[in-house]
């Protein structure tokens, strides 16, 4: 039996039966249109944290002082005084690999302007600080390295403190109140959204770091230390060459843990990404159930469909057909439904994608290889699910075939 006659049967045993053919598919559709969708939004939740991890600046390395350890008390992480500007000098001397560092040195504050005021994060740095984390100004200036030596009273303000303190107004050159003590706005960070953990990036005022550990906490140590590497491929040679610089001269001996933690962007991102790949994964699992489902109706309707066509698969192996025609027969039915559901799924998918996106404003992602892969799967689950109804079908004897009524 030639291939396009068997296209030709298929085509009319699945129109003999229109309701049943498209109720059979629905299951496939269904299934092939959630494991695009589920993939889709897995997809875009990676792509949206590398963007924001990705944000937080180019080549990204933090360097954090360690815990304390002391009379049987182990304190967190952070809590230790170990880090100077001495250190951020010698990072910056010493390290070919990193091409600029600051220090960092944060506080909590109400700051007023007018009668309006807000409670904020007061962050001081140095002026390399918008080159590291790759954060332009929307508008006015940054402070200078003669701000920092002075302690200059300064600051730079982000959007939301902006959008609460100078709401349609231009905060540069004003004057805003941050524990009391006056400073003056210099100008404004581009605004950059909310984090992956919904901390808000741009609920922030920059000073000079010199400012903050003088004038607002009274300190002499920083809190940690940021860089950035001179290229994406030399943040690890990066971390390395500040891990030995400080271990000589924090005086750590071999054997003895560090006094401090170097997180590079890239240990961010890799397990951001196991994260976004574990739920890429568990929703494409979830949706492929719905294709199994579909393949077992598939494989429900094949046989029913034996049963009915008995008769007729008597007179075909009477009149000569073989029983591979007859498999090949039942297999492309099979086929044909699954191959037709998964188009109609890919479509369902596709626009469910874009549903989900502006509804939820979440992020999706088609890729063209999940909806290759959606394809193919649901071809699977054709010849897959059935085989055993046109196997079966294959294995009539003819004359007893004849003789069903």
């Amino acid at each position: 039996m030639r291939y396009f006659q068997i296209l030709k049967v298929a085509y009319r045993a699945l129109l003999r039966n229109k309701m049943r053919s498209i109720l059979t598919m629905l299951g496939i559709i269904i299934g092939v249109g959630a494991v695009i969708a589920m993939l889709g939004i897995g997809q875009g939740a990676k792509k949206m944290v590398n963007d924001q991890i990705a944000s937080l600046g180019d080549n990204l390395l933090n360097v954090f002082p360690g815990s304390f350890h002391g009379g049987g008390v182990r304190t967190g992480a952070g809590t230790m005084t170990s880090l100077t500007e001495e250190d951020v000098k010698a990072i910056k001397d010493n390290c070919p690999a990193v091409s600029r560092v600051s220090p960092v040195v944060r506080s909590g504050a109400q700051v007023i302007a007018g009668n309006l005021n807000w409670g904020t994060s007061v962050e001081g740095y140095s002026p390399d600080f918008v080159f590291i984390r790759s954060w332009p100004l929307a508008s006015g200036t940054f402070f200078t390295d003669q701000d920092v030596r002075g302690a200059t009273k300064v600051c730079v303000l982000g959007k939301t403190v902006v959008d609460n303190l100078f709401p349609d107004q231009d905060p540069v050159g004003e004057i805003i109140r941050i524990n009391k003590l006056p400073f003056r706005v210099l100008g404004v960070l581009s605004p950059k959204g909310q984090t992956g953990f919904g901390h808000d990036q741009d609920d922030i005022i920059i000073v000079p770091y010199t400012t903050v550990q003088k004038k607002i906490r009274g300190i002499t140590y920083i809190n940690s230390i940021i860089a950035s590497a001179v290229d994406r491929t030399q943040i690890d040679l990066a971390e390395e060459q500040i891990t030995t610089l400080l271990r000589q001269r924090h005086r750590i001996q071999p054997g003895q843990d560090d006094d401090f933690t170097v997180r590079s962007q890239l240990d961010i991102a890799s397990a951001a990404g196991s994260t976004s790949k574990i739920m890429t994964i568990l929703l494409g699992a979830i949706a492929s159930i719905s294709l199994i489902v579909g393949g077992i109706g598939i494989m429900n309707i094949m046989l029913v469909s034996v049963t009915e066509r008995t008769r007729e698969i008597g007179i075909r192996m009477a009149v000569g057909a073989k029983s591979r025609d007859i498999l090949t027969q039942f297999l492309v039915e099979s086929m044909a439904l699954s191959f037709m559901g998964g188009i109609l799924g890919i479509i369902l998918g596709i626009l469910s994608s874009q549903l989900i996106s502006i509804l939820l404003r979440w992020p999706i992602f088609t890729s063209a290889l999940s909806i290759v892969l959606s394809f193919l799967f649901a071809g699977f689950v054709g010849v897959f699910f059935g085989f055993y109804p046109a196997r079966k079908a294959s294995l009539l004897d003819p004359i007893e075939a004849l003789r069903y009524e």
